[in-house]
């Protein structure tokens, strides 16, 4: 079995109740979108502000990498979340709507959320076990996805 499919059958084994899979349908990529605009909120200093670039940028070419060495459509759906991610917190700024602000009251909403998903569930959620799971959260929302089209991961 490769490592993708281990983890997406792990991870699955605490995500079966489907009021828990709604919640986090909505929560999984949200929480994905803040955490990226709350990184990209730290400042950054002058020299790599001069290219802009964020911390955002430079933390998502790993997490990215990560993705495709799980798997190819993983790596590359992951990419148009990110970069959908990226164009939602330029909207942030286009309105200006304080980017750290917002993000973090979606993230402590969004936790809430997931956290009572898991009591729905009646399961603790995978990442209290293993950490990496906080990454396959999002690569197990996509795979509902990537099989609506017919796409192996």
């Amino acid at each position: 079995m490769r490592d993708i499919e281990r983890l997406l059958s792990l991870y699955g084994e605490s995500h079966q109740n489907k009021t828990n899979v709604l919640i986090h349908a909505i929560a999984v990529p949200s929480i994905y979108f803040v955490t990226l605009g709350l990184v990209w909120s730290i400042p950054v200093p002058d020299w790599l502000a001069q290219f802009n670039v964020t911390w955002a940028h430079l933390i998502a070419v790993p997490v990215l990498y990560y993705y495709f060495m799980l798997s190819g459509p993983i790596g590359a759906a992951m990419t148009l979340l990110t970069i959908a991610s990226f164009g939602g917190i330029n909207l942030l700024v286009y309105l200006d709507i304080s980017v750290w602000k917002f993000c973090l009251a979606l993230f402590v909403v969004m936790w809430i959320l997931q956290f009572v998903g898991h009591k729905i569930e009646g399961k603790k959620p995978s990442f209290l076990e293993d950490l990496r799971f906080l990454l396959v959260g999002p690569a197990w929302w996509w795979t509902h996805w990537l099989k609506r089209m017919h796409i192996s991961y």
